[in-house]
């Protein structure tokens, strides 16, 4: 009987040790939160007492925040403006510019060569210019691609059962040379023979024949055609077609 009255004082001792744990730390965040408001109202004072010294500067952040935000939002809008601008420009670009082959065709060579020039002043080509004429050193127009680099490019309009000979694409890699050009891109409204073909792919050059320079009459960027550079003159088949096309 003693050992049982003996085990029931010591529950209620703990649980009196645990009603004094919790009142105690309801004292000390009562405590907290009284030193917390008394921080705050401290600090409203000396603000106020402060004010006709401190109100200037706040007035000054104020301002200054809400110029930063004026100058940011007009920094932003006007990209978003610019970006539309330039996308607009550049459908409208494509849009004029596409032409049938058969009117490329019926080009004089200078109006060839100024074609050729507008096309890569769509594609973000700078500095770009036409050098053709007697004595153009092998190439017809010059210019820099969006990267930086420096090009130089022939122009050959030639009647579509014609062909660019290897000799044409050697004068190309003279005209680099005397150039000092990065890049050198041959264009034609026909084919490259197979050595030709061979000899362009050999040493980076950009052989546009008619199939590729009609995709980048209708909108296909140059940067673009370098990816499928030596491909795209068909097979036995595709040459059939295009000997019944145009005769030969």
């Amino acid at each position: 009987m003693a050992a049982r009255s003996g085990g029931g004082g010591g529950g209620r001792g703990g649980r009196g040790g645990r009603g004094r744990g919790s009142a105690a730390r309801r004292r000390r965040e009562a405590a907290r939160r009284k030193a917390a408001v008394a921080g705050g109202a401290a600090v409203l004072l000396l603000l106020a007492a402060s004010w006709s010294a401190v109100w200037p500067y706040l007035l000054g952040t104020a301002i200054a925040a809400s110029l930063g935000g004026l100058v940011w939002w007009l920094w932003r809008t006007d990209r978003i403006v610019r970006g539309g601008d330039r996308e607009w420009r550049r459908a409208d670009a494509v849009a004029a510019g596409r032409r049938t082959l058969a009117e490329v065709d019926a080009m004089s060579g200078t109006e060839f060569e100024e074609l050729v020039a507008g096309l890569c002043r769509r594609d973000g080509c700078t500095e770009v210019r036409r050098v053709g004429g007697s004595h153009d050193n092998g190439a017809d127009v010059v210019g820099r691609l969006p990267d930086g680099r420096t090009m130089v490019v022939q122009c050959k309009r030639y009647a579509p059962t014609r062909t660019v000979a290897s000799r044409e694409m050697r004068d190309l890699m003279g005209a680099k040379v005397h150039f000092g050009a990065d890049v050198a891109v041959f264009v034609t409204t026909s084919r490259f023979s197979g050595p030709s073909q061979a000899l362009a792919v050999e040493h980076g050059i950009l052989a546009v024949h008619r199939d590729h320079l009609g995709l980048w009459n209708n909108g296909t960027s140059l940067p673009a055609l370098a990816g499928v550079n030596g491909a795209g003159q068909g097979d036995r088949e595709h040459r059939a077609r295009w000997r019944k096309t145009y005769g030969a």
